[in-house]
C-alpha cells in the first residue's frame, strides 16, 4: 500500500530549485564582484596617470621660471621684453595651478566653506576670455544675489566648471548660449549649467562620465569623468545630466551639500 514520498524524497525534489537558486546568487555576487574590481581599477589607473601628469609637469615648469627669471633681469630695459615676461608668468601661473589640481586626484583634498558664486563668475572670466564673440555666457551677478557657502576644493571645484564649460563651447560650434543657475533643493545646493549645443543621446547620459569614453579625434575622455570623482568622492555631491536634446542643448546639474 503507497501512502506518500518520505520526508527525504520530498524535500530533493526541490533540491535543483535550490541550486539554481545558489548558482544565480553567487553568479550575481561574482559579476558585481568583478565590476566594482574593475572600476576600481580604471580608478586607480586614471589616478596614478593624473599624479604622474602633476609630477612631469613640475620639471619644466621650474625650468621656465628660470629661464622667465633670467630674461627679466638681462632684458630690465626693454619694456616690450618686460610685457612678455609677465605674460609668461601669467602663463605658468596656471600651469602650477593645473600641476597642483591633477596632484590632488586620489588624495583627500581640503575643503573650505567658500561662496559658490564667486568661483562661478571667476571660472566664466576665465573661460569667456578664450571663447568665440558669438557665444553669450548668462550667470547670476555677484551684486545682486546673497552669497552661497558651501564647502568645496576651490582649485578642483573650478577644474570641474571650467571643464563643463569648455565642453559645452565645444558643442556650440562658435556661437550660442552658456547659462548658469542655482537653487537650493533640502540641504543641496543646485549649480545647472545649460548650453544651446548640439546634444547628446539619451542613451550616452552616463557613459559621458565613464572613464576614457569621448566624442573628440584628440580627447582623452580624462575631463567628466575626473569631474564625476571630484564632485561625489571628495565633496559627496552628485553630477549627471539633467535634460538635452539633440540639436537643441544640454543641462548638467551639480548637487553641493550644504554642510
Amino acid at each position: 500500500m503507497y501512502y506518500r514520498q518520505s520526508r527525504i524524497l520530498t524535500l530533493l525534489q526541490y533540491f535543483p530549485y535550490v541550486q539554481m537558486v545558489l548558482i544565480g546568487f553567487f553568479v550575481t555576487f561574482g559579476y558585481f564582484s568583478f565590476s566594482n574590481a574593475r572600476r576600481s581599477e580604471q580608478n586607480q589607473v586614471w589616478a596614478g596617470m593624473a599624479k604622474e601628469t602633476a609630477h612631469q609637469l613640475g620639471t619644466p615648469i621650474s625650468a621656465i621660471l628660470g629661464w622667465i627669471d633670467l630674461l627679466e633681469t638681462t632684458k630690465a630695459a626693454d619694456i616690450e621684453v618686460q610685457e612678455v615676461v609677465m605674460e609668461l608668468r601669467n602663463d605658468v601661473s596656471r600651469l602650477e595651478l593645473v600641476a597642483d589640481r591633477f596632484s590632488k586626484i586620489g588624495s583627500s583634498p581640503e575643503l573650505t566653506k567658500i561662496n559658490l558664486y564667486e568661483e562661478l563668475h571667476q571660472a566664466k572670466e576665465y573661460m569667456q576670455r578664450r571663447a568665440p564673440r558669438k557665444v553669450e555666457f548668462i550667470f547670476p551677478s555677484l551684486d545682486t544675489v546673497p552669497p552661497q557657502i558651501v564647502p568645496l576644493n576651490a582649485h578642483l571645484f573650478a577644474w570641474v566648471i571650467e571643464n563643463l564649460l569648455r565642453n559645452a563651447l565645444d558643442a556650440m560650434d562658435g556661437k550660442g548660449t552658456i547659462s548658469v543657475n542655482l537653487h537650493e533643493d533640502g540641504n543641496y545646493v543646485n549649480v545647472e549649467i545649460s548650453d544651446t549645443g548640439k546634444g547628446i543621446p539619451n542613451s550616452k547620459w552616463k557613459m559621458v562620465f565613464q572613464p576614457g569614453y569621448s566624442t573628440k579625434k584628440r580627447g582623452w575622455g580624462l575631463g567628466l569623468s575626473l569631474a564625476k570623482r571630484i564632485i561625489e568622492d571628495y565633496h559627496k555631491g552628485k553630477i549627471f545630466v539633467k535634460e538635452s536634446k539633440e540639436g537643441v542643448g544640454t543641462t548638467f546639474i551639480i548637487k553641493m551639500p550644504k554642510t
